[in-house]
């Protein structure tokens, strides 16, 4: 992972500062709330329905094990105990006093972490496949350019004030695990038959009131010619975005209002007069990027038959470690290595949430199988990315004495859910029992029937911020007259097919959900084709299948 240098040190140890006077002139009165407000969204901090919420960067998701210790240590002394892993990459922390704060972002400080840019009308972490680096299918390693874009947007003044908040996405894989036409940019980096790097750049997508797929604005544009791009749309998007309504402020609702080849046109004339002195040598800035990512050492597995058959014989000899392997181990582009993947969604969970206890358990885990290294997944998991075959069955069982073996890794109790009305002052309606109910309901199903192929979000607002659009069961919390009711919609994706869910009619009570969803996979069970996904077999056989099967009992 990327070590920072003198100036990124700087940069977040005078941001602490300021912010702590901040603080204290909030507390003494001499700062008004509404004065403080944009003061302290510039370091993550909201005020929620009961309390403060700091929400921490993890950039593109990767995160040390001296990190997670150091996230467990004010867990315990500055919250409840616990942290809530996000969709975009982050934690959060839902409980924190204001008059900690500054001590919380000193503590970050000093293990290379920050708030900034967590929130506000900037441009926010930068996401990507959780994979990166390890995965087999992979072209091109995304992250030392995720990091060149973090450097890049970190604090410039030209995009800290932009019409509304700003999310990029990037993929070097065959497979889109990042969502990226589901972002305000999404990025698809390729490698040429020469080793050239260059990238597809997708823009307009998004979830929220106005769900949009992105569409492609430029084709194979060269990895040095990248920031002006990019640098090019965010400067339209400045110029031209609304400021007057934030419901209509995204750069998906620009892109409607002027056309795409308007827009595109812009973009265009915006790049051809971009004075390239301003980017010198991205190459020779992603080598020195390069330079500061520390890479894992990979102890030769010398005899990988062997590993490889005292790998199945565990499975053998192991119901529990079989399943586990069978759903939450992945193939790693290592020989004799894989990718393992903890879930944080125990039947009956809260999606996303860890113990202090259990992140800093992982980060010992990670220290002794994973090369120290521990990333975070949009799905709200966790990722150890670079662990032996040989060892895999040691891992697991530690993971299953404390409760963090679960094997239901895209798996539909894998179930995402955004804090709802139990924490977000946005939110409609809860989620967070939804998923709890629905997560026990699925855990039991699966011990009979194959639910691989469907996965199930849930937001507790029109905001989406649990991915409901991109589901193939996606809930949406509501309120309607004076009752939380819930919305479900069916068929959506957000791999490179990616689509939106269809709603499927009236909306249910939080009661009648369990019923909706066996009649659902009822339904998906008797039309499915062989091992059929389900956005799939929704598309192929038509929403009114589905519907009638669900409204005709409820």
């Amino acid at each position: 992972m990327y070590q920072y240098d003198k100036l990124d040190q700087a940069l977040v140890d005078a941001r602490v500062e300021e912010f702590r006077g901040q603080v204290a002139r909030r507390l003494n009165g001499t700062l008004s709330e509404e004065e403080f407000k944009p003061l302290r969204l510039m370091n993550g901090l909201y005020l929620q329905l009961h309390a403060y919420m700091l929400r921490v960067a993890i950039p593109y998701g990767v995160i040390s094990s001296r990190q997670l210790h150091q996230l467990a240590s004010i867990a315990d002394k500055y919250d409840r105990g616990y942290g809530h892993f996000t969709t975009r990459q982050n934690i959060q922390f839902n409980w924190p006093q204001l008059v900690d704060t500054p001590e919380i972002l000193d503590a970050l400080s000093r293990v290379q972490m920050h708030a900034i840019q967590t929130s506000g009308n900037c441009i926010r972490n930068i996401t990507t496949d959780p994979f990166a680096g390890v995965s087999s299918d992979e072209t091109v390693d995304p992250r030392a350019i995720c990091e060149l874009l973090r450097q890049w947007s970190t604090a410039m003044p030209e995009f800290s004030y932009l019409p509304r908040k700003f999310k990029f996405a990037l993929t070097g894989a065959r497979k889109d695990r990042a969502a990226i036409k589901f972002h305000d940019i999404g990025i698809q980096l390729k490698r040429r038959t020469d080793g050239e790097t260059q990238a597809d750049i997708w823009v307009g997508g998004g979830q929220g009131r106005t769900p949009r797929v992105a569409q492609l604005l430029k084709q194979n544009i060269l990895i040095e010619d990248l920031l002006p791009y990019l640098n090019a749309i965010m400067r339209v998007y400045n110029l031209y975005g609304n400021r007057d309504n934030k419901y209509k402020a995204r750069i998906k609702i620009l892109l409607a209002s002027l056309g795409f080849d308007n827009f595109a046109g812009k973009v265009e004339d915006e790049f051809s007069r971009t004075d390239r002195s301003g980017f010198p040598g991205v190459k020779q800035e992603l080598q020195r990027i390069e330079n500061r990512i520390l890479l894992p050492q990979y102890p030769e597995v010398t005899d990988l038959t062997y590993a490889e058959q005292a790998f199945q014989q565990c499975k053998k000899n192991s119901v529990d470690f079989r399943n586990w392997a069978d759903t939450n181990v992945f193939s790693h582009k290592q020989p004799g290595y894989r990718i393992a993947v903890v879930s944080l969604k125990p039947a009956g969970g809260i999606p996303g949430d860890a113990s202090s206890d259990q992140m800093h358990l992982l980060a010992d885990l990670a220290e002794s199988y994973s090369s120290s290294e521990i990333r975070v997944t949009h799905r709200q998991n966790l990722v150890l990315p670079h662990v032996s075959l040989m060892h895999l069955y040691e891992l697991w069982a530690q993971l299953a004495s404390a409760g963090l073996a679960e094997s239901n890794v895209q798996l539909a109790s894998d179930i995402i859910a955004c804090p709802g009305l139990d924490y977000c002052s946005l939110a409609k309606a809860r989620s967070i029992p939804v998923a709890q109910q629905l997560s026990t309901q699925m855990r039991a199903i699966e011990t009979t029937r194959d639910l691989s192929g469907m996965n199930i979000n849930i937001s507790g607002c029109i905001n989406a911020c649990g991915h409901h659009h991109v589901a193939s069961v996606g809930i949406l919390g509501l309120e309607k007259n004076g009752a939380e009711t819930y919305q479900v919609t069916l068929g959506g994706r957000n791999d490179l097919d990616a689509s939106i869910g269809k709603v499927l009619g009236p909306g249910f009570s939080a009661e009648e959900l369990p019923g909706v969803m066996d009649r659902l996979i009822d339904t998906w069970v008797q039309q499915r084709d062989g091992t059929e996904e389900f956005s799939d077999t929704y598309d192929r056989v038509g929403k009114k299948v589905f519907s009638e099967a669900v409204y005709a009992t409820s």
